[in-house]
This record gives structure tokens, sequence and C-alpha cells, in this order.
């Protein structure tokens, strides 16, 4: 079933919906326009929490931008997928190069951001969205763990706290969806489930291509599939029972991002009981929060682009441990 144009409408297709929306509120600065673009009680899922209603959004957005007046994205690669047909589910992957002035100091910071977006006849509905703040730090020159002592993490609601689809090809958390380039959405979900999930990390080479690209947390490009093994363990060998939920999925085929994209909404469930790469061990349960985007060329992932906030991660860990005080910070 085609898409009626109301899901896009005043712009061409969903895309240019999304890239022109978002250039207009976080680039034109035109922050009222939140309350034409966001339902009243529209949700937004973040990596500190759950925001609940649009006037939540327009106070964080101003905030974030205040924090950071220089700040400019542009849109990396949007994959969208029609939910119905007044309806699209989109995933928007932001890249920034700006300069900010830090201690007096022009420094230049690289991030990603994505933002998966359920839009319904030109409204949005319900967000995730995560940052890679990690990279921030890094390159500003700040502890990760100070930084992570001035958030806390507020916690999830809503479709959060629901169990994730039982077939995410059939639905996810943002619906029911088309049921398109099925088999590459199934070798994804396998590799999630068998290099992720159960640590086969032997078989990366079955699924992946030789001179692969993975662009991860702390603006870090990985190359090969043995350095790809390296930087997976490394994630999960602070929660050793790491296991990955898929919550949504979605595929876009276009020539401007160079063919398919699939995108995957995830959540790790683990118990910081492994390696302390965080400090003291808590053996408390976490939740991270993520978005992967894979392009697949010729029946194999060639690069995946995979964006999570470690600083949250680091704060829901301190409040395990009781560190640093209980303030209300912006979760947008």
């Amino acid at each position: 079933m085609p898409l009626d144009p109301v899901a896009y409408l005043p712009y061409k297709d969903p895309d240019d919906f999304i890239r022109e929306v978002t250039d207009r509120i976080w680039v034109d600065r035109d922050i009222a326009y939140i309350v034409d673009n966001y339902e009243p009680d529209s949700i937004v899922h973040t990596s500190l929490g759950t925001v609940v209603g649009r006037d939540g959004v327009i106070e964080g957005s101003t905030m974030r931008m205040g924090s950071t007046p220089g700040h400019i994205g542009q849109a990396e690669d949007v994959v969208w997928e029609a939910r119905g047909d007044d309806a699209f589910l989109s995933s928007h992957l932001v890249f920034s190069a700006d300069e900010h002035l830090v201690d007096g100091r022009n420094i230049r910071i690289r991030k990603r951001t994505v933002a998966n977006c359920l839009y319904r006849r030109g409204r949005m509905v319900e967000e995730w969205v995560v940052r890679d703040d990690l990279a921030d730090c890094l390159q500003s020159g700040l502890d990760p763990d100070e930084v992570a002592r001035g958030l806390t993490f507020q916690g999830y609601s809503g479709s959060m706290l629901e169990e994730p689809p039982a077939d995410v090809l059939r639905a996810g958390v943002s619906g029911a969806r088309p049921d398109e380039f099925r088999p590459e959405c199934e070798m994804v979900l396998e590799f999630i489930d068998e290099v992720w999930t159960q640590r086969r990390l032997n078989k990366v080479k079955d699924f992946m291509d030789r001179d692969l690209f993975l662009h991860t947390i702390g603006d870090h490009t990985v190359i090969r599939p043995e350095r790809y093994q390296s930087d997976l363990l490394t994630t999960v060998a602070p929660f050793p029972d790491a296991r990955f939920a898929v919550r949504d999925i979605q595929t876009n085929h276009s020539p401007r991002y160079a063919g398919l994209r699939v995108a995957v909404l995830w959540t790790m469930h683990g118990t910081y009981r492994g390696v302390a790469t965080f400090g003291p061990l808590t053996g408390r349960p976490v939740t991270v929060l993520g978005v992967s985007q894979f392009l697949i060329q010729e029946g194999r992932i060639v690069k995946e682009v995979r964006v999570y906030d470690e600083i949250s991660l680091r704060a829901q860990i301190n409040a395990g441990r009781g560190d640093g005080p209980q303030v209300e910070v912006n979760i947008y």
C-alpha cells in the first residue's frame, strides 16, 4: 500500500520531511515549531529515561541549544519505512563537526546522534533518541566519570517497560511493518543474536565483509572482523550476562545512502559484575538504549554505525552505588 502524502506533506517524501523539519528546529532555531511538529502527549525515550509530553521536549531542546549555541548537525542517513498508509518510522543519523569554546579554546568535536521517530499524519507520536556524549567528553578533555556524576538516570516508562516484540519482522514497538527485504532483515537479526548475545564471535566473518567499517561511540572507527570482535568484547566485558533485545527494525533502499540499510532499535540488558571498567562493581542491572544502522551490499554487512550513550550508562551505574547528588537534569 503506497504511503498517503498526508504523512509527509508539504515535503516530497519522508526523507525530505525529516531533513527539513530537523533543520528548521535545530539549525534555524525555530523552537516554537515543535508545537506544530509534536503531538501534545508525545513520548520521547532517551538514554536517561522517558520524557512525556511536548512541553518537556520544548524545554529540553531550549537547554540543549543554549548549552552549545554553535552546534549544527547534518543528516548522514535517513532510514524510513511506512507504518500503515499515513505514518512512517524514520531512523535519522545526524553527524556534527563543530567547534565549541572550552576554557577559552576552540575545540573541534565530532559526534553522531540517532533519532528514531514515529510520525503519524505529519506529527511526532513517539521518539527514541541516542547521542554519543562520550565523544563530547573525550574531545573536550572532560572526565567521563565526573560528567556522569552530574547526571541522574530517571528511568523509563511506556513502551520501554514492555517485553520486546515477539516477531519484530511483523511488528515492532512502533507498530505493524511491511514485509520488505526479509532475507536481509533475518540476516541482521541472526547476526545480533549469534554474535552479540551468544558471543559466537567466530561468526563475524559469516555475516560481515572482510573490509567492514564500524563507526561507534567516542567517534571511534573500527575496521576488519578481528577488530570488530575486540570492540564487542570490550563493550560486554563489564556485563558478562549481557543480552540484546531488538525492539524495532526498518529498511530503506536509496542510492543517496549507498543502497540498502537496515536500522535496528535495540536494548542491552546486563549486570555490572564483570570487568570493572566503570569503577567498583555493583552487581546491579543496567539497560542501554541503542541504534545500529547496517549497510547491506551483495547480501553481507559492509558497515555498521552504532550509537548509544556511555555517559548515561555510567550515570546508571553510579546510581547503583549511590554516587553523586540526585540532581534534576535535562534528559532530552
